[in-house]
């Protein structure tokens, strides 16, 4: 990959991921429109259906087309999501749930298709540090983006529809650099034949790879709980939701750009144990809220260290601790398993959050971050032993 193709992708990548973000501006949307949560959860519903649709739709095209073309086509049906929103002003649920619908559809084939026309252009020993920057500029979008468009917001005085077009024309301009990404720096060959990703997880689940595929699954319980229900969490306290967001955004970014070359030259089975170590403790931490606000922002710390560098780590070996052929397939699941967490956890956290309260909540992602850990240790034990 030529060195001037990186910042349209990385570019694109911020964008697209900053359209992502601006998914919290749903329930303002709604309310505006004299709507309800209830609404913005049915448009959330449908963004998850469309982001299990994408991932599994770039699974098996990744063949037929480049991921970086349709990296370029995804962040196309994000803009229109938010397009259709604009347009609709609230009339009707049918347009908005088709929104929601493009919107996760977009988002879900940009996940899995930007990580993997990068990793198409890379060699083994330069993925981990690309997919380090690369997910710096894809947490500056999602982190960085809902705090221009509070200000946007709040500052500029536009309506959220205003705001829903700027989102669109950003995710346009994503597309864009996106598929000139895809003309500078082609990727491998193409081939008339579908990616048959869904009945190669007998091979990875013997294979190294299916221990990531897992790790990730555990560590978006814990990164969906604490962000989904931080409100809920620092209720009642002196610490409010808002300075979590930005502490952790602030702290992912920062360590991704300046410790990315650095962290791809340590041992990567112990840099991971460390870094899980790092979000165990973070978890921890927000035990301790109640007692000081302190402990909200030592747990953003710790986990954007830990959760937020981990990541790329995991991501790594899920690919290059699989068989060139398989490669596809692995990032395919390492994505979905992603996905499950993401959305899988908050609807029985929700009810263990109202039901059981905050410690038994809390208590379960210190376990599902201990289960990680104990995988990563694992691995780092088998390494030592062959070696």
């Amino acid at each position: 990959m030529r060195p001037s193709a990186a910042p349209f992708l990385f570019t694109g990548t911020m964008l697209a991921a900053a359209g992502y973000g601006a998914t919290f501006l749903f329930s303002a949307y709604y309310r505006a429109h004299g709507g309800s949560d209830v609404d913005t959860g049915l448009t959330l519903a449908a963004a998850m259906a469309g982001t299990f649709t994408g991932v599994p739709l770039v699974g098996w095209l990744s063949g037929r087309i480049d991921a970086a073309r349709m990296s370029a086509i995804a962040s196309a049906a994000v803009a229109l999501g938010f397009l259709l929103l604009a347009f609709a002003a609230g009339g009707g649920l049918g347009l908005p749930l088709v929104s929601g619908f493009l919107i996760g559809l977009g988002w879900g084939m940009f996940y899995i298709g930007a990580p993997m026309a990068l990793s198409e252009r890379v060699t083994d020993a330069d993925r981990g540090f690309r997919f380090t920057r690369f997910g710096a500029f894809q947490m500056a979008g999602i982190g960085g983006g809902p705090v221009i468009l509070n200000l946007v917001l709040s500052e500029a005085g536009l309506s959220v529809e205003a705001t829903f077009m700027l989102v669109g024309a950003a995710c346009l301009a994503a597309s864009l650099l996106l598929w000139i990404f895809g003309s500078m720096a082609p990727g491998g060959e193409r081939t008339s034949a579908l990616r048959p990703w869904v009945r190669d997880i007998g091979v990875i689940a013997r294979s190294a790879s299916i221990r990531p595929i897992l790790m990730v699954a555990l560590g978006a319980c814990v990164f969906s709980g604490l962000l989904t229900f931080q409100s809920s969490l620092v209720a009642g306290t002196g610490a409010t939701a808002a300075t979590f967001f930005a502490v952790y955004a602030v702290t992912v970014v920062a360590a991704r750009l300046l410790l990315a070359r650095f962290l791809a030259t340590l041992p990567q089975a112990q840099l991971a144990s460390a870094l899980l170590t790092s979000m165990c403790l973070g978890v921890a931490a927000m035990f301790g809220v109640g007692l000081h606000p302190a402990f909200q922002i030592v747990s953003a710390i710790l986990t954007g260290i830990g959760y937020g560098l981990v990541y790329s780590v995991i991501q790594t070996w899920a690919v290059n601790n699989t068989e060139p052929r398989y490669r596809h397939a692995a990032l395919t699941w390492f994505v979905m398993s992603y996905f499950v967490g993401i959305f899988g956890f908050p609807a029985v956290g929700g009810w263990v959050l109202v039901h059981l309260g905050r410690e038994v909540f809390l208590s379960i992602l210190l376990a599902a971050a201990l289960a990680e850990l104990a995988i990563a240790a694992s691995i780092g034990l088998r390494r030592v032993q062959a070696a």
